[in-house]
């Protein structure tokens, strides 16, 4: 025979339950209020330092985008001037292109202000006005801010519009670095100090660098037969070697000339 339901077991279990429930309802309170006690005690004590970095953080940022915008902006109008300024020289008005280079030659070590005294100083030597030019194409090559390739083709420039005045050891001193073989500038470079040491009577380093001119690809077609030319002069054979079938040199000159147009005309 089943047991009744003690009544006294369900009423301790509701008890139990509830003071269960007020005791986690009791501990939440606690805990809210201990956390906002430590929040408050918190900002007491850095809030203010804290806003403080917020609101410099927050201008910090804002003044970097600014700058950032004001730096694009700038950019976008002096590369305008300077299509505008290459118009001008293409239409052979060297005052106009004048008047808007200068303002940008004037600005700081960038690829638009550096081109721009390299533009300002051709201008110059089609005014036959040399010294402003040696001055110009000086002052890119010395700055050690300005990209390296507008660096060498001023230094290029400079050596080439003052050669004649120049001692020869000095174009060879200045241009040597660049006259070399997978440099950008070997072949205008090369034949300054070419010319250079034929100043100097020194033929036997003047062929050979010709020579090797003539032979390099990526030079100009002109300067190629310029240089090849001066080779020859020199005593220097600047033409590749010819080969016949079984891919022997052909050693005579006019093999080789009767072979190459052989092969053309095939």
């Amino acid at each position: 025979m089943a047991l009744p339901p003690d009544k006294n077991s369900k009423s301790e279990e509701k008890k139990a339950a509830l003071a269960a429930a007020e005791q986690d309802v009791f501990v939440r309170e606690v805990d809210d209020a201990l956390r906002q006690d430590q929040v408050e005690t918190f900002m007491k004590s850095f809030g203010k330092p804290l806003i403080a970095v917020i609101v410099l953080g927050l201008a910090a940022f804002g003044g970097w985008l600014y700058w950032q915008h004001r730096q694009t902006t700038e950019l976008e109008g002096r590369t305008e001037t300077f299509v505008q300024a290459l118009d001008s020289v293409q239409a052979s008005n060297l005052d106009d292109a004048k008047a808007k280079l200068q303002p940008l030659a004037d600005q700081g070590s960038d690829a638009n202000a550096t081109a721009a005294r390299l533009m300002l100083a051709a201008i110059a030597l089609e005014k036959d006005d040399k010294n402003q030019a040696l001055k110009l194409y000086g002052r890119v090559a010395a700055d050690a801010k300005a990209p390296q390739p507008l660096r060498d083709l001023a230094r290029v420039r400079e050596v080439a519009a003052n050669f004649d005045a120049m001692k020869p050891q000095d174009v060879v001193d200045r241009l040597k670095p660049l006259a070399a073989p997978g440099n950008p500038w070997f072949g205008v470079a090369g034949e300054l100090v070419g010319m250079a040491y034929l100043k100097q009577d020194k033929k036997d380093q003047a062929g050979p660098l010709f020579a090797a001119i003539a032979k390099d690809e990526g030079v100009n077609d002109a300067l190629r037969s310029r240089a090849r030319q001066l080779a020859a002069v020199l005593g220097v054979d600047a033409v590749d070697d010819v080969v016949d079938d079984k891919g022997e040199p052909l050693d005579k000159p006019v093999a080789k000339i009767v072979k190459a147009a052989e092969v053309s005309g095939e």
